[in-house]
């Protein structure tokens, strides 16, 4: 495996004491979940690994040199106030509507609640920006976001909880506008944290890779739930989306002249840095907010010592395979979350009885429906509420438990059928707190969603499928 050699050992050694000493000697006192602070203390953005182990693959050279950088390619984290207006964003002209990848469809338009008067997308073709609503205590990732002729519009629309893992799970498994399916400014070098002086970041960063780096299959691990798509420019490498990379204890950063670079580096070897995105060309991209002052080189253009001491990092990073132990943002021992609800409420969904009235809200996660004099009851039978995420697919056989979360009255049913619609397993309908539980079937089954309304009040329904039971 690409760790340590034996040769290698006294310095390894040297260099681990001397990155927990700074991390010892650190005033740090976050927040978590927190504009400044996103994400809680055990979301694997503001987790670290203990004894790490690595793989072999390098990331290989390729037509630039690695960056570290803010820029058109970057994004910016911009803070709601309670008081501001809400913005609609449309569709791109052209297109059918916003596209909002966790109801899996396209919206006329996207109306946000709170809109910073600062906000602005990234100048190049991604157009990443984030808006943090403290109100909500979510945020709001766009991809494409422009203003044209005095309207905001935008290719895609996803959001992610500020209390959350800052990672897409099997239900909302897209978060955010990164091809991994989180926020932009999840891992991002943001701009209070440039000159805090702080030895290291106390979060992993958020990485690109290029082509001849990534891998073709699998093209995203845990804890991503997506990826760029490989199928028209096939990766060639063998890193996939959501890896963790990071520089080894054996890394030397004394002799880094750049302060800056020397923070970054400190924080790959504690820390390291998540691959997020696809990039062209650059071997690996570190994302730095719009608007921050950092600086690696006093000089105004290439800098030599720079350039190289980014091509050491390159050639010294490695994926992480596998860890002795995780210990969280307070510095307390973890174990990384991999018990996720598997079911989501996304349509299309067709009436059954009554008038179609429940929609999905993709911020309840649930179909609302609004008051009605009769019950409704109406079925999904696309099997779309069930996305299936590489690394969450049960093992046939495991035992399954579906609990009903429900205001108002409303009421869920699954029923699961095999290929010739014999029925598995009928939950019945299920009220709040209500569960039932199935063995997992066959990749063929068929899973049947009914969300049924309460009466004469509004009322909404979700459900949470996990593994579990007895």
């Amino acid at each position: 495996m690409g760790g340590l050699v034996p040769s290698a050992i006294s310095t390894a050694k040297a260099a681990a004491v001397s990155t927990k000493t700074l991390v010892a000697a650190s005033t740090f006192a976050p927040q978590w979940e927190s504009y400044l602070t996103p994400f809680n203390a055990a979301s694997l953005w503001n987790a670290r690994p203990v004894e790490p182990v690595f793989g072999d693959f390098v990331i290989p050279k390729s037509s630039y040199f690695p960056s570290i950088a803010s820029g058109v390619w970057s994004t910016g984290m911009f803070l709601a106030a309670a008081g501001d207006g809400p913005m609609a964003v449309k569709g791109i002209a052209g297109k059918p509507g916003v596209w909002d990848p966790d109801a899996e469809a396209n919206r006329p338009q996207i109306t946000i609640p709170r809109w910073p008067a600062d906000t602005v997308g990234a100048g190049a073709a991604d157009g990443h920006a984030d808006i943090y609503d403290p109100v909500l205590r979510v945020i709001h990732s766009f991809w494409q976001l422009k203003k044209i002729d005095g309207q905001w519009v935008a290719a895609q629309y996803a959001w992610a909880p500020i209390e959350g893992r800052g990672w897409g799970d099997p239900a909302h498994y897209f978060q955010g506008s990164r091809a991994a399916g989180v926020p932009t400014s999840a891992g991002l070098m943001r701009k209070h944290e440039i000159n805090d002086g702080e030895p290291v970041y106390h979060h992993a960063l958020a990485m690109s890779l290029t082509f001849n780096a990534l891998a073709a299959t699998p093209n995203y691990i845990y804890p991503a739930t997506s990826a760029d798509n490989v199928v028209s420019t096939p990766n060639t490498g063998m890193i996939p989306e959501g890896a963790l990379m990071m520089l080894p204890p054996s890394y030397d950063t004394s002799k880094i002249a750049s302060l800056p670079l020397r923070k970054v580096a400190e924080t790959l070897k504690l820390h390291g840095a998540y691959v997020v995105d696809r990039n062209y060309g650059t071997p690996f991209a570190i994302y730095v907010e719009n608007g921050a002052d950092f600086k690696m080189s006093a000089m105004s253009g290439w800098d030599n010592a720079v350039a190289s001491e980014l091509d050491r990092m390159r050639a010294g990073l490695r994926q992480v395979t596998s860890a002795t132990s995780w210990l969280d943002g307070n510095n307390q021992v973890m174990v990384p979350e991999k018990v996720f609800n598997r079911l989501s409420m996304r349509g299309p969904w067709q009436a059954q009885t009554g008038p179609l009235l429940g929609t999905f809200d993709t911020l309840a996660q649930a179909v609302v429906f609004p008051s009605t004099a009769t019950r409704v009851t109406q079925v999904n039978y696309s099997g779309r509420g069930l996305n299936k995420i590489g690394w969450s697919v049960p093992q046939v056989g495991s035992i399954q438990r579906l609990t009903a979360s429900a205001k108002g009255g409303a009421k869920l049913r699954m029923v699961v059928q095999d290929k010739s619609g014999t029925k598995l397993f009928d939950s019945g309908e299920l009220g709040a707190g209500e569960s039932a539980q199935f063995p997992w079937p066959g990749s063929d089954a068929r899973f049947v969603i009914y969300a049924i309304s309460g009466v004469d009040q509004p009322s909404l329904v979700r459900g949470d499928l996990v593994d579990g039971g007895t």
